[in-house]
C-alpha cells in the first residue's frame, strides 16, 4: 500500500483528536496518532480490529501490541506458523508475521474505546484502500461487529444482508470470503464467550 493511503497526522474527527491530545499529555511517551497497519504487505489474510487500545497500540503504535488481546492474537498466529514469535511487545522488536497483516476498523483510539458512527465512517476510507491493496487471494478476519460492519461499509453493502455470527462466511463481491469471529478482549475471553480453542478454529477458518 502507498504511503499515502494511510495520514499519519489525521485529525479528521474533533472527538478523537481532542481525545488524543488529552492522552499525549499524560502519557508524553505514547504514540497516540492514528496506528498503521502491520504484518505482510502481501498477505493471504487480513484482520481487522476494532480500534487501537488505550495502553496497546496506542501506547506502542502496533496493533493489538501491549494489551491483553493481543496476547491470544499474536500466541495463536505464532502457533499456526504465522508469526516468528508468540508475543508482540513493541513496534521496534524483531517479530515478523507470515501471510498476514493486522489492521483496524478507527485508526485512533476513541474514548471507552467505543468509536461513533461518524467516526467509523470517517475513518472508513483508509480500510476501504487497505483491502483493495490487498492480492485477490486476500481473505478477511473480522474481530467483533464493529469490524465486521466497517468492512460492509468499505464494499458499499449492507449489513443485514451480511449478519455477523461468530464463525459465519460471506462472499464478497469481489469474490473474497469475509469470515467473523468475536473479539479476542479481555471480557469475551474471561468469560469464555470465546476461547483459545474457539479463536484458532475460526482462524484456521478464515485461511482455509
Amino acid at each position: 500500500m502507498a504511503d499515502t493511503d494511510f495520514d499519519a497526522a489525521c485529525r479528521r474527527c474533533p472527538r478523537l483528536a481532542t481525545f488524543l491530545d488529552d492522552v499525549r499529555r499524560e502519557h508524553p511517551d505514547y504514540h497516540c496518532a492514528p496506528v498503521p497497519a502491520f504484518g505482510d504487505a502481501a498477505p493471504r489474510l487480513l484482520i481487522v480490529g476494532l480500534a487501537p487500545g488505550m495502553h496497546g497500540a496506542n501506547r506502542t503504535g502496533r496493533p493489538f501490541t501491549g494489551d491483553y488481546a493481543g496476547i491470544l492474537l499474536y500466541r495463536t498466529l505464532f502457533d499456526l506458523g504465522l508469526a516468528s514469535r508468540p508475543t508482540s511487545d513493541s513496534a521496534d522488536d524483531d517479530l515478523v508475521l507470515h501471510g498476514v497483516r493486522i489492521s483496524n476498523a478507527v485508526k485512533c483510539l476513541p474514548p471507552q474505546n467505543k468509536p461513533e458512527p461518524a467516526e467509523i465512517r470517517a475513518c472508513n476510507p483508509y480500510l476501504a484502500r487497505e483491502i483493495a491493496a490487498m492480492p485477490v487471494h486476500c481473505r478477511l478476519l473480522a474481530l467483533g461487529t464493529i469490524a465486521h460492519r466497517a468492512v460492509l461499509m468499505a464494499y458499499g453493502l449492507r449489513p443485514k444482508d451480511y449478519p455477523f455470527a461468530h464463525g459465519a462466511a460471506h462472499r464478497l463481491p469481489d469474490g473474497r470470503q469475509l469470515t467473523d469471529s468475536y473479539h479476542c478482549s479481555r471480557y469475551n475471553t474471561q468469560t469464555r464467550r470465546l476461547t483459545e480453542a474457539m479463536f484458532r478454529q475460526v482462524v484456521e477458518q478464515a485461511l482455509a
